[in-house]
């Protein structure tokens, strides 16, 4: 297996040898037992005019074939979310032309292309934004653009809500409002500050036990309209909390990536689904695992998943909120695109030591589905930083 000169924390340079890659399944079986998305990063087009932190600039050929590549493995896409850097770098109008970019592309697979898109406020500075009847108009017009293009919503956590809710009465007046005008049952997204800071006393409250009852409340009176909520608090206590308080039939997506495996393999009392940025990273693995879950094989699920664990953990170690650089540096390695180049100029966003142990847990985990290829590109990504192999 090929080898190469790594950096290590304390100063040296020592050789790292590569390890097989795991053979994933081929193909997953007609019907997972698990609802599984995979929120999709997007590929920035390098050869742009556009100044990358000022205007986002996508590869549209490769962004969508990295959508087509997540629904061969069986897969859903949750469509322009955090993971393609919505709010850090993507804007509206660009999220938009990809929800309807990834429309169309869904029409390829039949029917069987799983796929929800986000609809939120970021068109607002929320900053700027006084009127509680000022956020629920962006949420509406967002939510009527998706419906209109034939999307399935995530209705999004807002930031100018989270800046201009005064109490938890604010989150249920927009909320309520909002589902009573969707067509289609929605999923709601909490995302937590360690995501996302600015989201921090979301539902109105610092403490998330309390924000969970007002969350609860809401999806209750709107039971109807809620096909399920994802939660990404990274606190798998919390999440089996919420789960075991939701009413019948509302589905609790789990977006906790540090422990994933777990909570999509439930307990007696019920089990979460998937809406995970990681499952970008480690698409095969994840389609794998589904798989033998889905054949009853919980060993195999857990032989499979359990070892990216330690990657995912990494990847999303605070700043928490720059995780989509790892997934965008994983996808170059594994030679799903052509570039480390990224919308906002976010491939900056972590270290080069950082880089390094997510080359070593990727392999670790079998993740490097050809090492001599990921030990190339490793190899000259490190020239960049001075460091020659």
């Amino acid at each position: 297996m090929p080898t190469l000169l790594l950096p290590t924390p304390n100063g040296n340079i020592e050789p790292y040898k590569t390890s097989d890659p795991v053979k994933f399944f081929d193909a997953p079986p007609s019907e997972l037992n698990r609802v599984a998305f995979s929120a999709a990063h997007v590929v920035a087009d390098p050869l742009s005019n556009n100044e990358p932190w000022l205007k986002p600039s996508i590869d549209w050929e490769a962004t969508l074939n990295y959508r087509r590549y997540l629904w061969g493995l069986g897969l859903g896409v949750a469509e322009a979310m955090d993971t393609a850097q919505r709010g850090m770098g993507l804007d509206w109008a660009t999220s938009f032309e990809l929800i309807k970019h990834s429309i169309d592309a869904s029409k390829d697979f039949g029917g069987k292309a799983l796929l929800a898109c986000g609809a939120g406020t970021d068109h607002l500075d929320p900053n700027s934004v006084s009127s509680i009847n000022t956020i629920l108009d962006a949420y509406l017009e967002q939510c009527s653009a998706v419906e209109k293009v034939g999307g399935r919503i995530i209705l999004m956590a807002s930031r100018a809500l989270a800046a201009c809710a005064q109490s938890a009465d604010d989150y249920k007046f927009v909320y309520n409002r909002v589902l009573s005008q969707v067509s289609e049952p929605v999923i709601i997204h909490w995302l937590g500050e360690m995501f996302d800071p600015a989201l921090e006393g979301y539902w109105g409250n610092k403490n998330h036990e309390t924000a969970m009852s007002v969350c609860i409340d809401i999806i209750k009176e709107n039971k109807s309209k809620i096909d399920g909520i994802k939660i990404s608090l990274l606190d798998s206590q919390k999440e089996v909390a919420m789960r075991r308080l939701l009413p019948a039939g509302v589905r609790m997506y789990t977006g906790d990536d540090f422990n994933y495996p777990e909570l999509i393999e439930g307990d007696e009392f019920g089990h979460s689904d998937a809406l995970l940025g990681i499952f970008d990273a480690i698409a095969p693995a994840a389609s794998s695992a589904l798989s033998a879950l889905a054949n009853g094989d919980v060993k195999g699920y857990r032989d499979i998943l359990e070892p990216t664990v330690p990657l995912a953990r990494h990847i999303f170690e605070p700043h928490t909120r720059f995780y989509k650089t790892g997934i965008v540096f994983l996808a170059y390695l594994n030679d799903l695109q052509d570039h480390f180049i990224m919308v906002g100029g976010q491939q900056s966003a972590r270290s080069l030591l950082h880089f390094v142990e997510l080359f070593k847990l990727a392999d670790n985990a079998g993740l490097l589905k050809d090492p001599t290829i990921a030990t190339s590109r490793m190899t000259d990504f490190l020239k960049t930083y001075g460091i020659g192999n």
